[in-house]
């Protein structure tokens, strides 16, 4: 039996605790790290980005590292052990889900952690843009127009300079581990998405980013599939169907970034009947999803949607 504990009705802010009777199985424990915000956790470092620690059973992975950092002191706030977490995955190659990759390996070494990225991770890590053409005021921009840079700030030689075992995924899918695989090229196209603000600079041009790089978390669960999206740049809909066809088994939950902060009404509840067709039960919204996507979700779903953010749980016992 479920047990939903609400400590707060806003959507900015109630506590979640999702619990499942299955003796026989691992527990599954996915905390976040960091996020935009830490509403109902103010004592923990809320930043733009997301990360999250991923514990089954034995198994352990730190999903991104958010924007600066604060991932690591909040870690210890909550009594997470990171030190000994041996895998990492980064989902693209935007500073708001890299930037706490150098200090976790400068504070707790390389010995016997390895890094995956998509094998396209590097390819423009360090010409990754935004366009302004407003002129509003973000984490990434000034309130101007213009293109403002929203790379990662190292590069492949810095990780192995530290000694960084980096692993590059070539396939649509690579294991991680026992019950985790990580899935790239989603090449379902049910949703149509608008990606006119973010760019590649290639040379003197900015060519628009398809996000080739991207890549996404699925756990093997007794109840299904559990998807971990970082921003979903490539769709939180194309991600979903192309993991659910790979896979063939239900998706019991999609936790992350949905990356709907600009799209229509009509574009959300496109997601929103189709993750009620596929049955998703739990879906933990982070980040870039949007408070028009969040007030929708809840308020049509409110026994499955929840605000996904800094310190917030999620289990399956």
């Amino acid at each position: 039996m479920f047990v939903l504990k609400k400590y707060s009705v806003s959507f900015s802010a109630f506590l979640l605790v999702l619990v499942l009777a299955v003796p026989s199985f691992a527990k599954l424990k996915i905390t976040v790290l960091a996020e935009n915000s830490h509403n109902i956790n103010p004592s923990l470092i809320n930043e733009f980005g997301f990360s999250a620690l991923v514990e089954y059973g034995d198994e352990r992975v730190i999903f991104d590292t958010a924007k600066a950092g604060g991932m690591l002191p909040n870690a210890e706030q909550m009594g997470l052990d990171l030190e000994h977490v041996d895998v990492m995955m980064l989902s693209h190659a935007h500073y708001d889900h890299c930037g706490g990759v150098l200090p976790y390996y400068d504070k707790f070494g390389v010995l016997n952690k390895k890094l995956f990225v998509s094998t396209n991770f590097f390819k423009y890590s360090d010409n990754k843009y935004y366009e302004d053409r407003v002129g509003r005021k973000f984490d990434f921009t000034d309130g101007t127009k213009g293109f403002f840079s929203v790379s990662i700030k190292f590069n492949e030689e810095a990780l192995r300079t530290r000694g960084v075992e980096v692993h590059h995924m070539t396939g649509d899918t690579c294991k991680l581990t026992k019950d985790m695989t990580i899935h790239t090229n989603f090449l379902v196209p049910q949703e149509v998405l608008d990606k006119t603000n973010m760019f590649i600079k290639n040379v003197d041009k900015y060519i628009p980013d398809n996000f080739d790089e991207e890549i996404a978390l699925a756990i093997d669960t007794p109840k299904g599939i559990v998807v971990v999206t970082g921003c979903s740049h490539t769709g939180v809909l194309n991600i979903v169907n192309t993991i659910q066809r790979r896979t063939n088994q239900k998706v019991y939950a999609v936790l992350g970034g949905f990356h709907l902060l600009n799209a229509s009404e009509e574009q959300i509840q496109g997601v929103i009947d189709r993750f009620k067709e596929l049955g998703v039960e739990r879906i933990g919204m982070s980040h870039c999803s949007g408070p028009l996507a969040g007030k929708m979700f809840i308020e049509q779903l409110p026994d499955r949607a929840f605000p996904y953010e800094t310190g917030c749980v999620f289990e399956i016992d």
